[in-house]
């Protein structure tokens, strides 16, 4: 036991590498920025303050992005997605998989769980003991379960999921910015030590070195934040963008994708004045997720419906005993009842869109009824 707790310490403390490695290169950015640059070079004091001044704007914004997201513990499942003492014993007893998955379906009808295994089995962890919640995936660096879990991250140390993917989206953001702005800003003084135009002092070295780093780290950055911002107008995490997340009715690459406007805001949140800081305002708990369980996309629901001459019907389900809320997409009631049968009571918001588009603005009705199944 002993040499496994050293081995797991070593590694742990090895895994600080990448984060003392990026703090050690911003802090000799600092250093160069402002005493190489702005206290020994630039001869013109309102140039040199105005530089300080957005220096160090988007220094405290790429700072304090950054550390939320190493900081952020990773958010993991409630202890009502473990199993119930009765039925974890029996499954711990059993041994034929298909008699633990009777098991696992009984506990699970009660849960917000609408994703399987790529075999369509309901997804379990043997290291955690718990159903895993839709998005949630098992971190063997963390060694937990986290939810919506997008990637284990080396550079913060630290798992990026529900509790810190819009800050690891705004650390990348003012990562970018915090380069162009050393570039956007040093780029004259670079020319001029390159040209010879200033003599050789000791800040010739820093600041021609500050130009090319801060450009190397500019391009690969963006080459990331373009990614992370793909994904989030998709509403999907790096997981389910190499392998789609399985529903009940099968594979749906944008199973989770409710629009961009909507997907937008349930990584940054409702209201736009906290998007540029990093402080928590997505959406949601993590748990459950609006899913949609037709392969229709919602941005485009409406223009295939009517192209088949039906008219479009977008249907919230909330499960009364979870208030989990779903999306269905269908022609009429019916067939969403036939879609729906597994679950005893349900409340639907229908809204039926007119499919005849006016100069005015497009109609809409709502109404509420209740369906009721034996099973």
């Amino acid at each position: 036991m002993a040499p496994s707790h050293v081995l797991r310490c070593c590694q742990r403390a090895l895994n600080w590498i990448p984060v003392l490695f990026i703090n050690l290169v911003v802090g000799w950015s600092y250093y160069a920025y402002v005493v190489e640059l702005c206290v020994y070079t630039i001869p013109n004091n309102a140039e040199r303050i105005s530089y300080l001044v957005i220096f160090h704007i988007f220094l405290t914004m790429f700072v304090w992005s950054y550390w939320k997201t190493i900081c952020s513990r990773p958010a993991a499942a409630s202890k009502a997605f473990g199993l119930p003492r009765a039925e974890k014993e029996l499954y711990e007893r059993e041994e034929r998989a298909e008699t633990q998955q009777e098991i696992l379906k009984k506990v699970a009808r009660d849960l917000p769980v609408f994703t399987r295994t790529a075999g369509g089995a309901i997804r379990y962890c043997d290291h955690c003991q718990i159903i895993k919640p839709d998005r949630c995936h098992h971190c063997s660096t963390c060694e937990m379960c986290v939810l919506k879990m997008d990637h284990h991250c080396p550079w913060v140390n630290n798992c990026v999921g529900f509790s810190n993917y819009k800050y690891f989206v705004l650390f990348l953001a003012y990562a970018s910015l915090y380069c162009v702005v050393i570039c956007a800003t040093v780029i004259k003084y670079f020319i001029k030590f390159w040209t010879k135009q200033l003599p050789d002092t000791h800040a010739k070295f820093h600041i021609l070195f500050l130009f090319f780093v801060a450009a190397l780290f500019f391009v690969s950055i963006l080459s990331l934040l373009s990614y992370h911002l793909w994904l989030v107008g998709k509403n999907r995490t790096t997981i389910e963008a190499f392998r789609a997340p399985v529903f009940i009715n099968g594979q749906d690459k944008s199973g989770f994708s409710l629009g961009f406007k909507r997907n937008v805001a349930e990584v940054f949140g409702d209201e736009a004045k906290y998007w540029i800081f990093p402080v928590f305002s997505s959406l949601g708990d993590g748990l459950s997720f609006v899913t949609r369980l037709v392969h229709i996309d919602p941005e485009q629901a409406n223009s295939v419906l009517q192209h088949n001459g039906k008219r479009p019907v977008i249907v919230y389900v909330f499960l009364s005993n979870i208030q989990s809320l779903s999306w269905v997409l269908n022609c009429d009631v019916t067939s969403i009842a036939a879609l729906l049968m597994e679950r005893l009571t349900l409340v639907c918001l229908v809204t039926i869109f007119n499919t005849h588009r006016t100069t005015a603005k497009r109609k809409t009705v709502e109404y509420f009824f209740d369906i009721s199944f034996v099973c």
